[in-house]
């Protein structure tokens, strides 16, 4: 039997998976699977996996390391259709936004002897304003100078999760361990209360008074904007996972309320001068945010690189075999 990485999910991220592995010299089978026929035949033209495998349990029978880079919305299901078909001693990683939730399903649905260890990709800078998606937007250097969260769930095994770390640098990323309640928080804030903007925004104009002429208009700020609902989670997965997330996202949205009205205050009081301040120091912070995001200087600092042959040594030995100690 060939041990194989199966990757389920085909889209921007789970293809840019396949292909930065293969980029640095992983020389292990990697298996794929997407529900859109298309695309999984894209992402293997372009190398980014091996072999396709259009019946979801087949796809991952002889996997070691199974990677959901599904959307929230399809997380559970998939996790049921697939569990009867996983060896003992799979590793099951997933990119979903949501952690407490979906290490609750992996809990209750994966058969005994499997792990499970949570990823949530931050891409490399230079395609953060990209409006490609899906396939198409397949990169093997989409993770590098990023950073992916590693989030183990308690009493997962050290090897497991030692093996789940490795498997992020190799596809050039930077791991960084955060627990869960820490990185449902972050995320909130950082991938869900912008995409609520853009659909406020979105509520607040779309077919109300003088839409009929302003959306001849709109333009390069309403477009960007607005593009935080049009470029990344599907419906059903942000609604979803915002609600199973909801404690964090009404403290937000709280928040930015809160900013909101201090905003009308000022324009309304015509205070030019606090005007000035509040849109200054809001540019200043985005530059600076942008700059270090493109330089990475964190990832300089603390990347080291991944043996290539330990890896697939870890791989393919024990790694996942009986005896593992539980991390603390």
């Amino acid at each position: 039997m060939t041990v194989q990485i199966a990757i389920i999910g085909l889209g921007q991220i789970g293809s840019s998976i396949g292909l930065a592995l293969k980029a640095r010299g992983v020389n292990i089978p990697i298996v794929g699977h997407d529900k859109n026929v298309q695309a999984a035949k894209e992402a293997q033209r372009i190398g980014a996996v091996d072999d396709v495998k259009y019946n979801l349990p087949s796809s991952v029978r002889d996997a070691k390391i199974v990677v959901l880079a599904l959307p929230f919305a399809a997380i559970r299901e998939t996790l049921e259709v697939i569990a009867p078909d996983l060896q003992e001693g799979t590793l099951v990683l997933d990119t979903a936004p949501a952690k407490a939730t979906v290490a609750t399903w992996a809990k209750q649905l994966l058969p005994q002897g499997c792990y499970y260890v949570g990823l949530t990709p931050a891409i490399n800078a230079e395609y953060l304003h990209g409006t490609d998606f899906g396939v198409r937007a397949a990169r093997a250097d989409l993770f590098e100078k990023g950073l992916v969260v590693v989030d183990a769930p308690m009493g997962t095994p050290e090897k497991a999760f030692t093996l789940a770390m490795d498997f992020v640098a190799l596809f050039g990323a930077m791991p960084l361990l955060m627990d869960t309640a820490e990185a449902d928080g972050i995320f909130a804030a950082m991938h869900f209360l912008p995409q609520l903007t853009a659909a406020a925004l979105l509520d607040a104009t779309v077919d109300k008074p003088g839409w009929q002429e302003a959306r001849k208009l709109a333009g390069r700020p309403y477009a960007s904007a607005t593009a935080g609902l049009a470029y990344h989670d599907d419906i059903a997965s942000l609604r979803g996972a915002v609600l199973e997330n909801r404690e964090n996202v009404v403290r937000l949205l709280n928040s930015f309320i809160v900013s909101l009205i201090s905003l009308r205050d000022t324009i309304e009081e015509n205070d030019q001068k606090a005007f000035a301040e509040l849109l200054e120091n809001a540019l200043q912070g985005r530059m600076r945010w942008f700059d270090e995001r493109l330089a990475a200087e964190w990832v300089k600092r603390e990347t080291e690189p991944i043996d290539i042959p330990s890896f697939s040594e870890r791989f393919f030995g024990s790694a996942l075999s009986e005896g593992m100690k539980p991390r603390k």
